[in-house]
């Protein structure tokens, strides 16, 4: 029997640019989609005032009525798709300033942006607001300002480590952006101050003194946010008397006026000597300024001379005030260390303590020897702290018993 041939099979068109073009397209996208999507930040990752900025040009751009997303990126002049737009709206959504995604057709203010923006409120509830929505609404943000609330901020490793720790959500390689934004936000919303010679995060109602409470226009003042109190979190602050001294050290120093040598002296060293010095000792620093009036003996003041677990005294320019605490100090019998500036006379009362000096002449010869004055001071306190009933002072060397009790 004859075989019939096979008949050919045609051969496949070539596919035109277009069509390939279309399935190259087909297969990254089902690609895209199979990828795992990297995790859901809980915080923003841009600044709070970049996006309180966008949140004014919102209000502004609609009288406080939502707006096109596509309107106001043309009237600020930005393209509504680039990547900075988009972030800039998902970071003032995550700071709770506006409501809409960046592919929203409308951008509408909060309740929150919208007390944050308008005229009629006070400068006072304006900041208490941003307050609250830039750090207290953070959960990230609000652990570091009570954990740091009235100190001064540690190395910025230490923070790093210490959001690693506390929080497993954020991933590693945002945990130094997340310090960084917090540090902006803090000086941006004045929570960073310098008090006594040193940057510290203040607490809320310190950072709202200086605003008023009344309105411009004689509105009342906000109470409520989205149907809640606004209720800010203020933990206790360094005026407020320690519950317990047992980790507390009392600076004893010449305070004198605000700008005075005096003070200019005493928050130099206060910050850049003392406390960096009790910083391995987890010792915090307390002055008497910070609790009560400076130069006026009082019964707190006593309290912190009868019960701090140690009190640093600067005996520089022979101040009466501090002679007279230091010895309220040595009739307690308690860890007591001193310093004073090179080229003031000790006391002969005085004199048979160890004194630290420190030279001030000028910074030529101060910070080439400001780890070694830390070192100093830090060897001392060791050795004071560790046997805390040998303490020797001029009392206690006529009266070897002697030792007041509260």
């Amino acid at each position: 029997m004859e075989e019939t041939p096979e008949t050919p099979k045609p051969k496949a068109k070539p596919r035109s640019k277009a069509a390939k073009r279309k399935k190259k397209n087909s297969k990254k996208k089902e690609s895209a989609a199979k990828r795992p999507r990297g995790p859901k930040r809980a915080f923003p990752i841009g600044t709070f005032e970049e996006s309180y900025d966008f949140s004014k040009k919102v209000y502004e751009f609609g009288s406080g009525q939502r707006v096109r997303r596509l309107a106001i990126f043309d009237h600020i002049g930005k393209s509504p798709d680039s990547g900075p737009s988009r972030m800039l709206v998902i970071n003032s959504g995550k700071y709770g300033l506006i409501n809409g995604g960046y592919q929203s057709e409308f951008l509408e203010l909060t309740k929150s942006g919208l007390i944050a923006n308008q005229e009629e409120t006070s400068n006072y509830d304006k900041h208490r607001v941003k307050l609250k929505i830039a750090i207290e609404d953070i959960a990230v943000f609000n652990f570091l300002y009570v954990r740091f609330n009235g100190n001064k901020l540690p190395n910025q490793s230490v923070i790093a480590d210490i959001i690693k720790e506390e929080f497993k959500d954020v991933e590693e390689e945002d945990v130094n952006q997340v310090v960084d934004l917090f540090i902006v936000n803090a000086q941006y919303l004045g929570l960073l101050k310098v008090i006594s010679g040193a940057e510290r995060l203040v607490n809320f109602e310190h950072c709202l003194e200086s605003f008023s409470k009344s309105s411009t226009k004689g509105s009342t003042t906000v109470q409520k946010i989205d149907g809640d109190n606004i209720k800010i979190t203020d933990s206790v602050s360094a005026t407020t008397i320690t519950s317990s001294l047992e980790n507390v050290c009392f600076y004893i120093t010449p305070i004198g006026e605000e700008h005075s040598v005096e003070r200019k002296h005493s928050d130099l060293f206060l910050g850049s000597i003392v406390e960096p010095a009790l910083e391995s000792l987890n010792l915090k620093v307390i002055r008497a300024d910070q609790i009560d009036k400076p130069g006026t003996i009082t019964k707190q003041i006593i309290e912190y001379l009868s019960k701090a677990k140690l009190v640093i005294a600067d005996l520089s320019f022979s101040n009466p005030n501090v002679f007279y605490e230091l010895a309220i100090r040595h009739a307690f019998r308690l860890p007591t260390v001193q310093i004073i500036r090179k080229g003031d006379k000790i006391p002969f009362d005085v004199s048979n303590s160890r004194t630290i000096p420190i030279d001030t002449t000028d910074i030529y010869t101060l910070i080439p020897k400001l780890e070694t004055y830390k070192a100093e001071i830090a060897s001392q306190v060791r050795q004071a702290l560790s046997d805390p009933d040998s303490v020797d002072n001029p009392l206690t060397i006529v009266y070897p018993n002697i030792k007041l009790q509260i």
